[in-house]
């Protein structure tokens, strides 16, 4: 008996009068294991480490767009090259952000996040420093291509690195960083393209990408998928990306083609039946999987996926219309209208926290629900803007919708996230993701359609009504779908009067599409709002008890 004694230990166990047990202890050495780093899973640095890592993200959602002309001229490029350098990134990281989730599960969180964040920094760099359209858009795919690897770690690492008990409060900071990132984008691109060059929107990721990697490869744990690996549904990969292209193909067609062209249909309907074609897959191959079907069983998720869908519809489709009245109805310069929309996206920063807390102690129920209809209420306000509304009929609207949507975007992200088990946390933010991007197409196509049918509707009217001859408002009219993006079709040479006319009826009629469009988006948070009421487990906030009900572990 070398390896172990018999010790007397003052123990007693249960039944026993007195102390005295023999009690074997084994005076072997424990195996090493490995050693820790100092710092290593610190939730709150590792929270900073994916925040700055989302921001890149998020800033190139939209940085881009007040860029463009400055792109344009530089390259010559046509107005379907412009749209190609948004496309090309929009494309890739929807189609690919399940995949970049799986692949995050299956061979490690943070390892996948560090090779995402790294190849978003050199495609950054690349595109900086790009000498043609074509290579400036081949970057931007690239961008997207590493963007997918990245962004669905950002939740899913912190959902295995913080108790059940804080992930609301990680994942409202998580979702401030996201929201202001995104919202603050035209202002920032703004500032760098006049006082610098378009090229720094580019630049301006590495610093913060390099810091992310810094703060990441140190401190964010290694987390997996703790399942026994199976094979790799190669089929299920490739109907699932082919599905995603031809719906998100579809709905940038619309941009140019419109709802009704043979077209967009096809692209949409081509794009659904791989879906559905997915879905059947995966319904099949059990553990291979890419996307279990059994995790749309978890009611969380499911409604958290609808109104996350919602929430970009709303929150995109705003940004973008709001921006385009602030500088082409009211003459706002970019950065101008970047600081007035200050009252909404600063607000962000502090409401998204904020909402991780009410999460935490109320469920992701009533925050929703309650954010929604807060939205709502603004929206509807914000249907009411006039041509030359002054800035204070303006700002209170900001205010309300960036106090809402803080609570809304953590609490729908929280119930993704959380409502998936540990082990698909990935995948589950592959989803989340997915919502997000779509959410943000179907903002800028279906109120871009609201606003170009109305705007077509009524600009001729009002036309005549500004005296201008009928025959050229007639002639005018055919050139609604510039209106409808804010650019007035003055004829060349026309006298003062004629001009001051067509840029009341255009702005007139541009406001009138707008008016429509956000009430459009109110009735669509007014359904969001219902929905989270309705559908949405009011989960018991006990880390245990939630634990249960979320399926995690």
């Amino acid at each position: 008996m070398t390896d172990e004694i018999l010790q007397i230990r003052d123990i007693a166990p249960p039944g026993a009068a007195a102390p005295g047990v023999l009690e074997r202890v084994d005076e072997r050495p424990a195996p090493p294991g490995p050693v820790r780093r100092r710092g290593r899973g610190h939730e709150w640095l590792t929270l900073a480490a994916v925040a700055f890592g989302l921001m890149m993200v998020g800033l190139d959602s939209l940085v881009v767009s007040v860029a463009n002309p400055k792109i344009g001229t530089q390259f010559h490029a046509s107005l379907s090259g412009l749209q190609w350098v948004t496309n090309a990134y929009m494309l890739t990281f929807a189609v690919l952000l399940v995949t970049g989730g799986k692949l995050g599960d299956r061979f490690g969180r943070k390892r996948v996040f560090l090779v995402g964040t790294a190849g978003f920094v050199v495609a950054s760099m690349l595109c900086g420093v790009s000498q043609s359209m074509g290579m400036l858009i081949a970057m931007r795919a690239v961008q997207g291509l590493f963007g997918a690897l990245m962004m669905p770690q950002t939740l899913a690492i912190l959902r295995a690195t913080f108790p059940i008990d804080r992930m609301a409060q990680a994942v409202g900071i998580w979702a401030g960083a996201s929201s202001v990132a995104i919202a603050s984008g035209p202002i920032v691109g703004g500032l760098l393209v006049e006082h610098l060059s378009w090229r720094w929107i580019f630049f301006v990721n590495l610093p913060v990408g390099l810091i992310s990697l810094v703060v990441g490869a140190w401190f964010v744990a290694e987390s997996r998928d703790s399942r026994p690996p199976t094979g790799f549904d190669l089929p299920g990969l490739g109907l699932l990306s082919a599905g995603l292209l031809g719906v998100v193909w579809g709905l940038i067609q619309t941009d140019t083609h419109g709802w009704t062209s043979a077209s967009s249909l096809t692209w949409i309907v081509v794009g659904l039946a791989l879906l559905g074609a997915f879905v059947w897959r995966e319904s099949s191959v059990g553990q291979r999987a890419l996307l279990p079907t059994d995790l749309f069983r978890h009611r969380p998720l499911l409604v958290g996926f609808v109104v996350t869908l919602c929430l970009a519809l709303a929150m995109f489709g705003m940004i973008f219309f709001l921006s385009l009245y602030l500088q082409r109805v009211q003459g706002d310069s970019p950065v101008g209208a970047g600081v007035r929309m200050l009252a909404l996206t600063a607000v962000l920063a502090f409401s998204a926290p904020l909402g991780g807390f009410l999460v935490g102690r109320f469920g992701p129920r009533w925050p929703l629900a309650a954010g929604f209809a807060l939205v709502a209420a603004a929206l509807f306000g914000l249907a009411t803007l006039g041509p030359s509304s002054p800035y204070s009929d303006i700002w209170p609207w900001f205010v309300l919708i960036g106090l809402a949507m803080g609570a809304v975007q953590t609490a729908s992200s929280q119930a993704i996230v959380g409502g998936a088990p540990r082990d698909l946390a990935g995948v589950a933010a592959g989803l989340q993701g997915i919502g997000f991007q779509v959410g943000g197409l179907l903002g800028t196509t279906v109120l871009g359609t609201v606003v170009a049918n109305t705007v077509t509707s009524v600009f001729r009217s009002h036309l005549v009504e500004a005296h201008v001859p009928a025959a050229l408002a007639t002639h005018l009219a055919q050139l609604a779908p510039a209106v409808s993006q804010g650019v007035l079709p003055i004829p060349p040479g026309a006298p003062s009067g004629l001009v001051a006319a067509v840029v009341h009826a255009g702005a007139t009629s541009f406001t009138t599409g707008l008016d429509v469009a956000m009430a459009v988006g109110a009735g669509v948070a007014v359904f969001a709002a219902v929905i989270s009421a309705v559908f949405m487990p009011n989960l018991d906030m006990d880390p245990q008890a939630m634990l249960e009900a979320l399926g995690g572990g």
